[in-house]
């Protein structure tokens, strides 16, 4: 049914979606975005399904954007630009506004946008052994689009500690960031995703979903008005001399002139 995922649904009404891009390390396409956001919304309609477990095959979760996404971006115009940020909002926008618990299952590195796809998780579970990083400033650009749910997962305080940095760390302090809920060892995952899983299927569907948009109207950080701030930051920062610099420098194979 589509090019970059898989849904599958148990008895019990748990959708395991799986971002199917193992040979790109899930790295996030533009056919990527569209997927991610059709399937949302057909979980979203699904009555049927009552949890959704996010996860990536092969060795990682997400990688982030995509190369040749990237590349095509450093070519287009300011509002085309504009244009791709808002797919990747309009994507983490869907799953974050899912009505149903998502659970996401990291089995193995999240970098830039993918960690943004954890944020938007209701909780995160990964093996104790994976990497995640902000890897976007090494680039000249800036985690922008996924920065409101980020914020609103970690806190101001702790995101600074590595939103800038471009600083790869652990699955430790992915928790004490919190990031991730839990890290266990790799055997351990499954089982630790069942265990999220199990309590909501003696919820009533209903009461959770209304349960869970009430926590996210409190938290009031992704909101509209931040997301639209998110997209106009990141249009602005492909503008720069840095961002040609960092981009151009990415793809030569070579040190990017801020480089000590």
């Amino acid at each position: 049914m589509y090019e970059t995922l898989t849904i599958e649904t148990d008895s019990r009404g748990v959708a395991t979606l799986t971002l199917n891009r193992p040979e790109k390390h899930n790295a996030m396409s533009a056919q990527m975005l569209a997927d991610l956001t059709d399937a949302a919304g057909k979980l979203a309609a699904d009555d049927a399904v009552r949890v959704v477990v996010l996860t990536g095959a092969g060795k990682s979760f997400c990688a982030g954007g995509d190369l040749s996404w990237m590349r095509d971006q450093a070519d287009m115009d300011a509002e085309t630009r504009s244009a791709e940020a808002g797919k990747l909002a309009t994507m983490l926008g869907a799953l974050n506004a899912l009505p149903k618990p998502v659970i996401g299952k990291l089995q193995g590195n999240a970098f830039g946008g993918g960690v943004g796809m954890a944020a938007v998780c209701d909780v995160a579970v990964g093996i104790d052994t994976l990497k995640m990083g902000f890897t976007e400033t090494r680039l000249g650009i800036i985690p922008a689009t996924i920065g409101p749910y980020v914020l609103a997962r970690m806190g101001e305080g702790r995101a600074r500690r590595v939103f800038m940095s471009a600083r790869l760390f652990g699955a430790a302090e992915a928790v004490d960031l919190g990031l991730l809920a839990r890290a266990v060892p790799a055997e351990e995952l499954d089982a630790a995703i069942e265990a999220e899983v199990v309590p909501y299927l003696s919820c009533a569907p209903g009461a959770v979903a209304a349960a869970k948009k009430l926590a996210q109207d409190l938290g009031g950080i992704a909101t509209p008005e931040a997301v639209k701030l998110s997209i106009d930051a990141l249009a602005a920062r492909w503008e720069t001399e840095e961002a040609a610099e960092g981009i151009g420098a990415f793809f030569d194979k070579r040190k990017a002139a801020w480089v000590i």
